[in-house]
């Protein structure tokens, strides 16, 4: 059990016997009445974002969350197989569980997949991915580094904005957090 003074950004907690993740809490003491935290709370279940407060020092349960380093293998219809690197377990999880992070997922990439228990509750992408250009329009003679963008389809499906001097085969760094170019890959 943990209290209110315990809560940082990133933390999972059980309330009303649901998983959430703190995205943000503010310590709140009004002048008249007792003090209180408001807080946003994210469903690991459902990603559902939802309000809640609780009165300053209110005992909070801290649910167990277990990262394991998974690498992608494949994708077949709705299913994704991901293996385990230290046991080589193989699991499979549903689009559904990846969520977003799926339109980043390429052959090999090393992810975190995050279980309570023996249940998969979600998995962690790593901040940058490195991943090749599958199509994108030829650049215009005299473009440079500087100017404009145009959109290019990534190995993994996912379309981004990139320089015009991005080619075809090129390999670059992405941002999988807002889905952006960060640079070429050399």
């Amino acid at each position: 059990m943990s209290s209110t003074a315990d809560f940082r950004n990133g933390m999972t907690i059980v309330v009303d016997g649901d998983l959430y993740s703190i995205v943000e809490f503010l310590h709140v003491k009004p002048g008249k009445g007792g003090a209180f935290v408001r807080t946003k709370l994210k469903g690991l279940r459902t990603g559902r974002v939802i309000d809640r407060t609780f009165r300053a020092g209110e005992k909070v349960e801290q649910a167990r969350i277990d990262r394991r380093k998974m690498q992608y293998l494949y994708r077949s219809g709705e299913q994704l197989y991901f293996m385990d690197t230290s046991s080589y377990e193989q699991i499979p999880l549903s689009v559904e569980q990846v969520g977003d992070a799926v339109s980043f997922l390429a052959e090999n990439i090393e992810v975190q997949v995050l279980f309570h228990g023996n249940e998969v509750i979600g998995l962690e992408m790593p901040i940058f991915v490195e991943l090749r250009i599958k199509q994108t329009d030829p650049g215009l003679r005299g473009d440079t580094a500087s100017g404009g963008s145009k959109p290019a389809t990534l190995e993994s499906g996912a379309v981004v904005q990139v320089p015009f001097f991005i080619e075809i085969d090129d390999r670059i760094k992405v941002d999988t957090r807002k889905g952006i170019y960060v640079e070429r890959v050399k």
